[in-house]
């Protein structure tokens, strides 16, 4: 499965004029491989994520996960493909206080209805052990560690990650971003990442810059 994204513009209001966020973008993502869109801030990075996660629709242009046109679907049809088919890293782990590791995973198997083996996906990230502390027990990098193994639950085709390691030291952020790396090969999930700082990078596949809403 793949995300592909053609010719696709996305405005917004700003006064009586519309600014530009994306400006015809066209990217492939193939299934178990990672492209980095490294840019600034400001330069549509978090818009091409939102219109690939079909949370906004864009103004023209095609997006496709799977092969299916998300365009021709309608709200509700949206929302479950998103549900069961994409998953997302976030920023910020923005893990539930009350909840252990184990748990933040179980809570996506309900709203998805379908089990998966919540211990077995920590260990995948290198928590084996841990299943049962809480976020304040865990360090900021393991935090991210169940950030991502919640995204992972469901198996979805496509992978969006925003800025995993923007919190983290240098070298955390490195193992985090080789256990991205890793996973999205193991796991043939076509992987969109984005990230300001191109040090980062490195073990994706490919590497696209993205400046005011183009992709170069």
């Amino acid at each position: 499965m793949s995300l592909e994204m053609k010719d696709v513009c996305l405005t917004y209001a700003d006064g009586e004029d519309r600014l530009v966020a994306l400006d015809r973008v066209s990217l492939h993502v193939a299934a178990g491989e990672l492209v980095a869109v490294a840019g600034p801030s400001g330069s549509g990075k978090s818009s091409l994520l939102a219109v690939a996660g079909t949370l906004l629709r864009p103004d023209s242009g095609t997006v496709r996960i799977g092969g299916v046109s998300v365009g021709e679907l309608s709200a509700s049809e949206r929302t479950t493909l998103r549900r069961d088919r994409i998953g997302i890293v976030f920023q910020q782990a923005n893990l539930i206080p009350s909840l252990t590791a184990a748990e933040q995973l179980t809570v996506m198997d309900h709203l998805r209805g379908r089990p998966h083996a919540a211990t077995d996906l920590l260990a995948a990230v290198g928590l084996a052990g841990k299943e049962h502390r809480r976020p304040h027990q865990l360090s900021g990098g393991e935090r991210q560690r169940v950030n991502i193994a919640r995204a992972l639950t469901g198996s979805p085709d496509v992978l969006l990650v925003d800025e995993p390691t923007s919190a983290l030291d240098h070298a955390r952020g490195a193992e985090i971003m080789a256990l991205i790396a890793r996973l999205c090969a193991e796991r043939s999930v076509a992987t969109l990442l984005v990230t300001h700082d191109l040090a980062n990078v490195g073990h994706a596949h490919r590497v696209v810059e993205m400046h005011d809403g183009v992709l170069t």
